[in-house]
């Protein structure tokens, strides 16, 4: 069998595009995978055609030599970024084949499932408010009443993205920013009660100073995890911190840290308690399952990181049902209504109870509806409230 063809679709997401493709063989099995990331989804895009041109002709069911060369001749430019992208949607979209051809879902590629019944909770869910504790309040009950145990939210004004106000040069916080980020933080902990995992996210977009300084303030709330209150360029800047912050507030990193090497240093220096690495952008299924078994051996849980598109979702928990030290996953609870009609089982009819139940259909069990995705295709011009 020998690999034909490989198609790009970049397709408008409901905070950034999706890069999503396809790959075609000779005998008609095809794979589908994704490889989103942004900003700069443009370069995550072209990348991904350049990188599907390089396996044209190659045996798709190599999957580990076709990783590894890719990893190997990309490397030169960076083993990092959108090449990294690129590999993680062929990657994905090769197990996907793969697995078809056999006629089994993907987890079973990965040593069989542990669970199938996936454990997530819920981020981008405060869309629809102010940055008030009243609105994320009265959202987070309504994240409780859809059945999902967990939330995750950026309590800190300056830094959200697309709904806060007051960008920071220098990274910090007013008294009352700080006031209102903690305000924020009980109110929504009041609303959820006492059995109801909290993540605070922090962007690392906090200084030194403010970081520490809100971990400890809010380690009141019980939190579950406080997210990358340093970003990914130091594991000594990380572990400063960790030495500064309560024994009872859990670290967790790994949206920006790049396979198995990119979390060698955080494990061996023993700086975290769950990481969350990408399956768009770590390097797809294959070595978020090769991350999570080196994690297991410094007893570090799994959660992944999934802001993403349908195939992430979908990708992310096979990879969970194939791991011993799951947490949960990542589930934006808002998104576009195309989200469901890209592909060809609707995501929206896998969720229940704050789960995702994943099927036994083979591969990741769905398909890609090109009508569909050249119906909304991505944005190229910037836009407020859309990075691109």
């Amino acid at each position: 069998m020998k690999i034909t063809d490989v198609k790009v679709w970049l397709v408008e997401g409901v905070k950034y595009n999706w890069t999503l493709l396809k790959i075609y063989t000779d005998e008609g099995y095809t794979g589908v995978g994704e490889a989103t990331n942004w900003p700069g989804s443009p370069i995550v895009y072209h990348a991904a055609k350049h990188v599907g041109e390089r396996i044209i002709g190659m045996d798709p069911m190599r999957t580990d030599f076709i990783w590894t060369k890719l990893y190997r001749d990309l490397n030169w430019i960076g083993p990092y970024g959108a090449s990294l992208c690129a590999i993680s949607g062929i990657d994905m979209a090769l197990l996907d084949l793969k697995a078809k051809v056999l006629g089994v879902p993907c987890y079973e590629l990965m040593g069989g499932a542990f669970r199938k019944d996936i454990l997530l909770y819920a981020n981008y869910w405060f869309t629809g408010g102010a940055h008030t504790p009243e609105d994320y309040a009265a959202q987070a009950l309504q994240v409780k009443a859809a059945g999902f145990t967990g939330l995750k939210f950026d309590p800190f004004a300056h830094v959200n993205y697309f709904y806060g106000e007051d960008l920071s040069s220098n990274l910090n916080l007013s008294v009352a920013q700080q006031d209102l980020a903690f305000d924020v933080s009980k109110a929504v902990r009041d609303a959820v009660g006492p059995e109801f995992d909290i993540m605070i996210e922090t962007h690392a977009m906090l200084n030194f100073r403010v970081a520490v300084k809100m971990a400890q303030r809010l380690a009141a709330l019980d939190i579950t995890w406080y997210e990358e209150p340093v970003g990914p360029e130091s594991a000594d800047t990380l572990k400063a911190v960790r030495e500064r912050l309560p024994g009872n507030v859990a670290i967790c990193v790994g949206e920006r840290h790049y396979t198995r090497h990119g979390i060698r240093q955080v494990l061996e220096k023993q700086l975290c308690d769950i990481i969350m690495p990408d399956i768009t952008r770590c390097g797809g299924p294959s070595e978020m399952k090769r991350m999570a078994t080196m994690m297991e051996a410094y007893n570090v849980l799994l959660a992944p990181h999934n802001p993403n598109g349908p195939l992430s979702t979908i990708a992310s928990a096979h990879v969970c049902a194939s791991v011993p030290n799951f947490f949960r996953q990542e589930f934006m609870f808002n998104d576009v209504p195309w989200r469901d009609t890209v592909i060809d089982h609707p995501i929206k009819d896998m969720i229940s109870d704050g789960h995702l139940h994943l099927s036994d259909r083979p591969g990741l069990g769905v398909d890609l509806v090109e009508a569909e995705m050249e119906k909304h295709p991505g944005i190229l011009q910037p836009r407020p409230g859309f990075y691109v």
